[in-house]
């Protein structure tokens, strides 16, 4: 009777840790999830607050603004519809320039009114664009709303 008693506890010990490793896995993914928000989205207060999430769009042409030996850049995304003004310190890839699309990753500042960027991704060639600036893009000149 006593063994059957101390396997009934282990039992219960391993189901509770396997239980406290789900929780804690699910957790730590549900925190790391970037979820995508077009500029429309943004501009509609869709986006949680102090929550990272991806916006993405076109930049628009003659925003982008940079101060002479300084790595702070800012400009506008736009999904056509909508723009948002976007802060970003360090380095832009490459293939980053004026009318082209891009996802930025980040914070949005309800102060200042700007997306706070901390990483900036382009395009990696002239016919690809990412898909979910494709998809809001498309959106948005099909009336549609996401």
């Amino acid at each position: 009777m006593k063994s059957r008693h101390q396997r009934m506890i282990g039992i219960g010990l391993v189901l509770a840790g396997v239980a406290l490793g789900a929780s804690f896995l699910l957790r730590a993914m549900n925190e790391n999830i970037l979820f995508y928000y077009s500029p429309t989205q943004v501009a509609a207060g869709e986006p949680p607050e102090n929550r990272r999430f991806r916006v993405g769009g076109l930049v628009v042409n003659g925003s982008v603004e940079r101060a002479p030996g300084d790595i702070e850049v800012s400009f506008v995304l736009t999904d056509n519809q909508q723009t948002v003004p976007v802060v970003f310190s360090g380095i832009l890839p490459d293939l980053f320039r004026e009318g082209q699309g891009i996802i930025a990753h980040g914070e949005f500042d309800q102060g200042s009114g700007n997306f706070v960027a901390d990483e900036v991704l382009a395009k990696h060639d002239e016919n690809y664009m990412p898909p979910e600036v494709a998809a809001s893009l498309k959106d948005v000149h099909t009336g549609g709303g996401s």
